[in-house]
């Protein structure tokens, strides 16, 4: 049955929903080769109905069938599209989520093209954060708007001196807490140095 292929793509992303299904290429190719029948066919039947003007175009025998066939194709189309925007919908919360570098678990599922667009979206966000300010922006450090622009932290490591962007120098010794701007120590959370404290 026309269309049923396309809708069981659609079905597999619903019930895989914020995970990324590996890329059914096999069932991809069905609904291509299906939306290419369904062309062949339409024009087939598309002709005949044009032959035969004599007769007026919606009491002609051919016209329901030509009129499925349409919408078929169109419902197939349409599905495709909306099963490679959801996976790239998918990849691109990914990417802010685990950034420019995904587990292989993931990286796994996805076809060549994906795996392409990925590194093509993490080079032009990459290239945005950069034209931001002098020293560029880094827009997934905080994902959601920070509560205080100072926050405690404790080093955890002896990390020796430090300066901060006023000039002010500090001696980072393991278990010492310092109250610092947020700017300051993220860098330094992320490598493991200081420890948030909450």
């Amino acid at each position: 049955m026309f269309g049923e292929k396309a809708g069981n793509l659609i079905k597999e992303l619903s019930r895989c929903e914020n995970v990324l299904p590996p890329y059914n290429t096999d069932m991809v190719k069905e609904v291509c080769a299906e939306i290419k029948q369904l062309d062949d066919l339409n024009r087939s039947n598309g002709a005949i109905v044009a032959n035969e003007s004599g007769l007026a175009v919606n009491s002609n025998p051919l016209y329901p069938t030509l009129r499925i066939g349409v919408t078929a194709l169109k419902r197939n189309v349409r599905c495709l599209i909306a099963y490679h925007h959801n996976r790239l919908r998918i990849l691109r919360t990914m990417r802010w989520e685990f950034g420019s570098v995904l587990p292989a678990d993931i990286k796994v599922n996805m076809s060549s093209e994906e795996v392409e667009w990925f590194c093509q979206y993490s080079r032009n966000l990459a290239k945005y954060m950069r034209s931001i300010g002098e020293d560029g922006l880094n827009l997934g450090l905080d994902l959601r708007p920070p509560k205080s622009l100072y926050i405690e932290v404790r080093c955890l490591v002896d990390y020796g001196k430090f300066e901060l962007s006023d000039g002010t120098v500090l001696l980072l010794k393991k278990d010492s807490r310092h109250y610092l701007p947020r700017t300051e120590c993220e860098e330094l959370i992320t490598k493991g140095i200081f420890q948030h404290i909450l």
